[in-house]
């Protein structure tokens, strides 16, 4: 009876080990292009790193690096929001994406230009 028991338990560890190890982490530079004003393309770096189950990172585009704030990683799902400032005046864009492998596809909301709130998707790649 003890050996099935610690059979059991050893089978259960093993489970537990394999499920983690396939669970996704984020943790990488991504990178996804987005249309600006002036109808160019211009290039979105999110960099991540996520330890002892805490999310941290920085977004850079055409305005420069930001760090990132309340940023989350829970079963494949990241969340995070950007704050930067223009013209004395802040403003916060939320993202929120899925990992799949070396993608992460999600979406953003944020101010736009006139006032209205601005949606928009988006997919990144995990540069090598």
């Amino acid at each position: 009876m003890k050996s099935f028991r610690m059979i059991t338990a050893a089978f259960a560890a093993v489970c537990l080990t394999s499920v983690l190890a396939f669970a996704g982490d984020p943790t990488g530079t991504w990178k996804w292009t987005v249309p600006g004003r002036d109808g160019q393309p211009r290039e979105v770096t999110l960099k991540l790193e996520l330890k002892d189950g805490q999310l941290a990172g920085s977004m850079s585009g055409f305005r420069g690096e930001t760090p990132l704030s309340d940023a989350s990683f829970k079963d494949d799902q990241i969340a995070f929001s950007v704050v930067r400032e223009f013209n004395g005046n802040k403003f916060a864009t939320k993202y929120q994406g899925k990992l799949d492998g070396d993608t992460l596809k999600g979406s953003s909301e944020g101010p736009g230009r006139d006032g209205q709130i601005t949606k928009r998707e988006w997919t990144a790649t995990r540069a090598k």
